[in-house]
């Protein structure tokens, strides 16, 4: 029983582990697009097109995203607002994000 419970325990952290290296895939699928929005124009549609194509969805699905039409309207309003993965995970931009929220409820 033991051995089973250990096997268990393997196998739910390798999965875990494996569902954080694919979300690293989706931010790093993320932060091109941002780059090619910069630079080209046009990132909000690269990341649709990648997140439309069996590539894309299967790394959504392994990252533990399901693969749907508002995901992806979702991806491309953050391209879209041009705001780096790196940056938009930060503590820093999380609380002006808030403090801007609190400015608008308050004007």
């Amino acid at each position: 029983m033991r051995d089973f419970v250990d096997g268990t325990a393997y196998n739910n952290e390798q999965g875990n582990r494996a569902r954080k290296l694919f979300a690293a895939v989706v931010l790093a699928a993320l932060d091109d697009a941002i780059a090619d929005d910069k630079k080209y124009g046009n990132g909000p549609e690269q990341i649709a097109r990648w997140a439309r194509s069996r590539d894309g969805r299967e790394v959504l699905s392994c990252a533990g995203i399901d693969p749907n039409e508002r995901v992806v309207q979702g991806l491309m309003d953050f391209v879209g607002k041009g705001v780096r993965t790196s940056v938009a995970l930060s503590r820093e931009e999380s609380e002006r994000r808030h403090a801007a929220e609190l400015e608008a409820r308050a004007a």
